[in-house]
């Protein structure tokens, strides 16, 4: 798209520097605008009358693909550029040998790369309402997973202090109902000693526990207690009873998180309304997928929901860390893994590629493939969602589901 104002907008938690540049001549204009309704509502009425109401003339570039700046100007129908940090360092050497940073010059480098180097910057477009609730339903789910396991490890490290019989019970799963119950009831061991039959029988019945048995759940809470210094368990199991219902709530929590992205899922896999489309919704192909479950679906829909949509494998494989970085110069060459990409795309890239391996032959027959060429475990799994893109995106262009047996019927009879 051809521009003839260029604006850059350096990105600010109190204020919004912003950088215009208009014409053939190089004549920046500079304003600050404060981050709130009525200093992004200035904002916007400033670019509009400086594009004298053709919104097309105007490009807009800035670090952060998302916020109220960025969603603001994309509701007013302006183009949106967004441009990786790293790049714009590379971009801020050509106006300073010295390395001088400000708000004013990066935005003022932002505009000018926009003029000059348009093909490096991403184009941003509004999402559907859909994906970002789920986007941000997805990294919720994120962050109280990450809270599970760090308040599940700390439970483990108090019991390992002064109970270690029940870990026995929990088979290294803390996040159990069933456990926190027994430490709820019996809060040290020695008044576990003291535990009946009876109560236990009520505790399983209560949770549907059927891989244990009353005599076993005895067995742990009748075991010696650990010779330790006066007060040691009694302030260990305040510690305990403390983690205890912040599990429970977090637990809670995740199980919301889970039923909301299920059902924002199946919203986007319901067909077109249109009786007359016989196509199915690319929600529907992706879900046919082996390994695809609704975490990483909901991963991969929330982080790169544009690029599935321009059906881009490029794009893809370089933000899910899938593509190499080549180095080569003279005789040496050099290739690592990418780690300039979308963490949280690649946590749905290594969950997709791990489960399609097992469950999956021809995922499995690849892995193995590369395994037999010396290649390490997390390098197979690189090369098979490599191959698992490469099909999704053939499905999403033809409109078919995943058929495992196609790639087989394709490769003609050995004679």
């Amino acid at each position: 798209m051809e521009h003839d104002v260029f604006v850059g907008v350096d990105w600010g938690s109190e204020q919004h520097q912003v950088c215009l540049l208009r014409g053939p001549r190089f004549e920046p204009e500079q304003r600050s605008f404060a981050h709130s309704s009525a200093g992004l509502q200035d904002l916007a009425d400033w670019l509009a009358a400086r594009c004298q109401g053709q919104p097309e003339r105007l490009g807009v570039a800035i670090e952060v693909p998302h916020g109220p700046v960025v969603e603001g100007l994309l509701e007013r129908g302006l183009a949106v550029y967004a441009l990786n940090p790293k790049q714009l360092d590379r971009f801020r050497d050509r106006h300073s040998a010295a390395g001088a940073k400000d708000d004013r010059r990066d935005a003022l480098v932002l505009a000018d790369a926009l003029r000059t180097d348009q093909r490096f910057f991403r184009r941003l477009v509004p999402d559907d309402p859909r994906v970002v609730q789920l986007r941000e339903a997805s990294r919720c789910d994120e962050e109280l997973a990450r809270e599970q396991n760090g308040l599940a490890n700390r439970l483990r490290e108090q019991l390992r202090r002064y109970w270690p019989a029940l870990l026995a019970i929990a088979r290294d799963d803390l996040v159990d109902p069933f456990l926190w119950a027994l430490l709820e009831r019996y809060r040290t061991p020695e008044q576990a000693l003291r535990a009946r039959p009876a109560a236990a029988t009520r505790l399983l019945k209560a949770h549907r526990i059927r891989r244990l048995s009353a005599d076993q759940v005895l067995a742990a809470l009748h075991t010696p207690p650990l010779r330790l210094s006066p007060g040691t368990a009694a302030a260990a199991s305040e510690h305990v009873l403390l983690l205890v219902p912040r599990l429970r709530l977090v637990t809670a929590q995740r199980e919301q998180c889970t039923a909301r992205l299920a059902a924002l899922i199946e919203e986007l896999a319901a067909p077109d309304e249109d009786p007359q489309s016989a196509r199915p919704t690319d929600v529907a192909i992706l879900r046919s997928l082996p390994g695809v479950g609704t975490r990483v679906l909901a991963r991969l829909l929330g982080e790169a929901a544009q690029p599935l949509a321009d059906r881009n494998l490029a794009v893809l494989r370089t933000h899910g860390g899938l593509a190499p970085v080549t180095k080569q110069s003279g005789k040496s060459c050099w290739v690592a893994m990418r780690r300039a990409c979308s963490s949280r795309l690649r946590l749905a890239f290594y969950p997709w590629s791990f489960a399609a391996m097992q469950h999956d032959p021809a995922a499995r027959a690849h892995y193995l493939a590369l395994r037999a060429k010396g290649h390490s475990h997390a390098r197979a799994l690189r090369g098979l969602m490599d191959r698992l893109l490469s099909v999704a995106l053939a499905m999403l262009r033809d409109g078919t589901f995943y058929d495992p047996t196609r790639r087989s019927k394709s490769v003609p009879d050995s004679p």
